[in-house]
């Protein structure tokens, strides 16, 4: 089969590999129909991710048809049309039980990126991300063994196209956690720092909630125009704005904050020079430059939600900050079984429209231009999906015989 493959840092590949098969009883093959490059495949695919090693399949994010079923999968069959959690989960460890199915105990082989983990153990493997979080095969690719094939695969309707239902994998997922950590809801005020894929959809849900003020920040202008366009955020450019957060505060009752604030970004934030030098030094694990402007703009009792993605220590954390203000913090990789029924339900009666943020179709063939555009932020790039066998110049030409005729 095809299927892109990691080389070293900014050197993907599409390769033809070895066909996966059914290893365990409870084992899926799935035919993958629509997959997607997400934000945090730019942390591997920039060489950022330890334990990635050459050859791993990358992609998180994907959906296709069942093929081939093990023995002991009662809950989907052949011919079944289904999105895949990236977090792979057992269902009935101590965590599953609890609805936390990122801290699933029982299916990570790696380590984990906990550096002070004592005997805790790691939590959930993830699709295509390292071998920190197992080493499983991604589904940026024809085909993917899925484990866990009673737990995991979620049946969608074939009334709504693979582009409507896709992100429920990841980043829907994820920003819905990431509101609901927040506090959002009527009347809020919520800050959003970084207007990628995530943080546009947390600002999609956020405005669904009634949230009455949304800041977001971002130094893409062309991503902050389409999310003041499309979602009435408050754009500010952190080119243009060295203090993003003391904008904010100024434009909230009684100068106190926002009631809550997204960070969207994660470790690699575009930090000081000497940030820069310390990670390259691995001195510091991650750039705390949006993690003290989230403590910076929220308010006296507030809370700083976290989905960007952190590794390692962090110098200048601003602790003290975050005691005085008596802020409240949740983060985390998302619990996406827990959401599925409810946001799949969301986007059938339209309140909500994730397929509005991609701007690139291209085939898996064309996975690693893919990769470069989103990476350089090219083409006015939002987010980018990837069809296997499908061919964007033959779609391309095809919109344009539509239009001329």
């Amino acid at each position: 089969m095809r299927a892109l493959t990691y080389h070293g840092a900014h050197d993907v590949r599409v390769e033809t590999v070895a066909d996966p098969i059914i290893q365990e009883t409870d084992d899926v093959l799935l035919k993958v129909t629509a997959t997607a490059i997400c934000g945090s495949d730019l942390h591997l695919y920039r060489g950022k991710i330890p334990a990635t090693e050459q050859g791993d399949i990358f992609g998180h994010e994907f959906m296709g048809i069942v093929e081939e079923v093990g023995p002991q999968v009662t809950a989907v069959k052949p011919g079944d049309r289904v999105v895949i959690p990236f977090v792979i989960a057992c269902g009935s460890c101590f965590f599953c039980q609890i609805d936390a199915f990122a801290a699933c105990e029982t299916t990570n082989t790696g380590r984990g990126a906990i550096l002070n983990k004592k005997s805790i153990p790691p939590g959930a493997a993830l699709f295509g991300y390292s071998h920190l979080y197992g080493g499983v095969p991604g589904g940026q690719a024809e085909y993917v063994r899925v484990p866990k094939g009673n737990v995991g695969p979620f049946k969608v309707p074939g009334t709504l196209a693979d582009e409507k239902v896709l992100f429920l994998s990841d980043i829907l997922p994820t920003a819905w956690q990431a509101v609901l950590n927040a506090g959002v809801g009527k009347g809020s005020s919520v800050a959003i720092y970084g207007a990628g894929p995530v943080g546009l959809l947390s600002a999609a849900c956020a405005k669904m909630l009634g949230a009455e003020k949304i800041f977001m920040v971002d130094h893409h202008a062309y991503r902050l125009a389409y999310a003041q366009f499309t979602y009435g955020v408050i754009p500010i450019n952190f080119d243009d704005d060295d203090d993003p957060a003391d904008t904010i505060i100024r434009q909230t009752a009684g100068m106190r904050g926002v009631d809550a604030v997204i960070d969207a970004v994660g470790f690699e934030a575009k930090g000081s020079t000497t940030e820069t030098i310390l990670a390259t030094l691995k001195l510091e694990g991650s750039s705390g430059k949006a993690l003290r402007q989230c403590i910076a703009a929220v308010r006296r009792g507030g809370t700083v939600s976290v989905p960007g993605v952190y590794s390692g220590f962090i110098h200048g954390f601003m602790f003290g900050d975050a005691f005085d203000k008596g802020l409240t913090f949740k983060m985390g990789q998302t619990h996406v079984h827990r959401y599925l029924p409810q946001l799949l339900t969301m986007i059938e009666e339209g309140a909500l429209a994730p397929d509005a943020i991609i701007t690139h179709r291209l085939s898996l063939e064309e996975a690693a231009d893919g990769y470069a555009i989103f990476d350089k932020k090219e083409e006015d790039c939002r987010k980018i999906i990837l069809t296997p066998g499908f061919d964007s110049r033959v779609d391309a030409s095809a919109n344009d015989a539509d239009l001329s005729s």
